[in-house]
């Protein structure tokens, strides 16, 4: 124990593996971003925004599943082993994207995926937190995100590249072969486990047994209000991202941009997010999160409003994106870092668990109204209602009260709470 040490400088290599294996995380997924709802039209017939976003739904399910099984288990199973299993899960996606004779088996596919993301992101965000400690909580996030949304802009710009020469499908399957293989290597040989750094951290608080889940879950979802106002918040980002996912590149074509351009929009929003975010991380250990959250949802909701008003046109769609993604990069980082601020080390990450567990749940409900509102009146008015939503959830943080350091289950947390 006493040769732990806590910092960025002090774990610099470990650190730096991580942010290289969340890359590589975020390439699973940034695969699809910009030609699998295009594969769900061309290769199925699907003529049904709602079936053709079933994806999207399957995956939001498993993930959300997988990030409050992960946040249960860490302590208990441990982190690396729940890293490794979840890169197991990944394996199976690319065979079954190769042979899938019927949309729904694509569909079954992205439950594992869902998994896959849920235990290997969690871990991710996990042990880069156990490893750096509080000081520097917002950057080390920022490094995060930004490495994973990076691989899904470079890996949502070049499958669309390659799909102009190659058929969409092989791209993705064979893609996601080499990436699943690389991440189950490198998670099993590499990486070393946290566990330790937690115990060190925790025994500055006092020792014991993390939160029960339930506890967990009922202050994050209602009790507490600095977490009750994060998770909210982290739905509607994913609830918009959804709709960027599936919906847009579906609004784009039907509005004329060919495969490479729709690339390009869908590359540029989360590239924006993944660039910024190493600075809003950092920022908002400086000015706080509360105002970086808000100003964040307001923007993705500016961007969206963008999107519609410029009728799916090149150049206004590649403006969306930016915004979308400037927005993005203010609140992603930032919500993880003001979630583990009202934490003891110990109960991390079930709380966090717990609000992934919402975010994630974004992506479901984000398919499903875009998916039917789209299908009753266009995609244009399903956008206009993801943006008013988002600019909602941006005014609820607002007005939210808001403190750093309350513990989660304390007695003291309610009373403690204050502007």
């Amino acid at each position: 124990m006493s040769q732990i040490q806590l910092g960025l400088r002090a774990n610099a290599a470990q650190f730096s593996l991580l942010v290289g294996l969340n890359a590589l995380v975020g390439a699973m997924v940034g695969l699809e971003r910009s030609v699998l709802p295009l594969i769900g039209e061309q290769d199925f017939g699907l003529s049904s925004t709602s079936a053709i976003l079933a994806f999207v739904v399957a995956f939001g399910v498993a993930k959300a599943l997988a990030n409050l099984g992960a946040g249960a288990l860490a302590d208990r199973v441990g982190r690396k082993r729940l890293l490794v299993i979840g890169w197991l899960f990944a394996l199976p996606v690319a065979p079954l994207i190769a042979v899938a004779p019927s949309w729904w088996l694509i569909v079954a596919a992205n439950i594992l995926l869902g998994v896959n993301q849920g235990l290997a992101w969690s871990m991710t965000v996990l042990m880069k937190i156990d490893l750096v400690g509080p000081a520097r909580r917002g950057l080390a996030l920022g490094l995060n995100e930004s490495a994973g949304y990076l691989g899904v802009a470079v890996a949502a710009f070049a499958s669309a590249a390659l799909a102009a020469s190659f058929a969409p499908r092989t791209v993705v399957w064979v893609a996601a072969l080499l990436v699943s293989a690389a991440g189950v290597v490198v998670a099993t040989v590499f990486v070393r486990d946290t566990g330790a750094h937690v115990s060190y951290e925790q025994a500055k608080h006092g020792e014991r047994a993390p939160v029960r889940l339930r506890t967990a879950f009922a202050d994050a979802t209602v009790r507490n209000p600095v977490l009750r106002a994060c998770s909210q918040a982290g739905l509607v980002n994913n609830l918009n991202d959804a709709l960027a996912w599936g919906l847009a590149p579906l609004y784009l074509a039907a509005n004329g941009a060919s495969v490479p351009r729709i690339g390009i929009v869908a590359a540029v929003y989360p590239a924006t997010w993944g660039l910024l975010q190493v600075w809003t991380g950092w920022l908002s250990d400086i000015v706080g999160r509360k105002p970086l959250i808000t100003l964040g949802m307001l923007v993705q909701a500016a961007g969206l409003a963008l999107l519609v008003a410029g009728g799916g046109a090149f150049v206004p769609a590649l403006l969306a994106a930016i915004l979308l993604g400037v927005g993005t990069a203010f609140v992603y980082p930032t919500l993880i870092a003001a979630v583990s601020d009202v934490v003891e080390p110990r109960d991390r990450a079930s709380v966090v668990g717990v609000y992934r567990f919402w975010r994630d749940m974004g992506f479901v409900a984000g398919a499903l109204l875009a998916g039917f509102v789209a299908d009753a009146a266009g995609a244009g008015p399903a956008i206009v209602v993801v943006a008013a939503l988002t600019a909602l959830s941006g005014l609820a943080v607002l007005a939210t009260p808001w403190r750093r350091d309350v513990a989660p289950g304390s007695r003291s947390t309610r009373s403690r709470l204050s502007t």
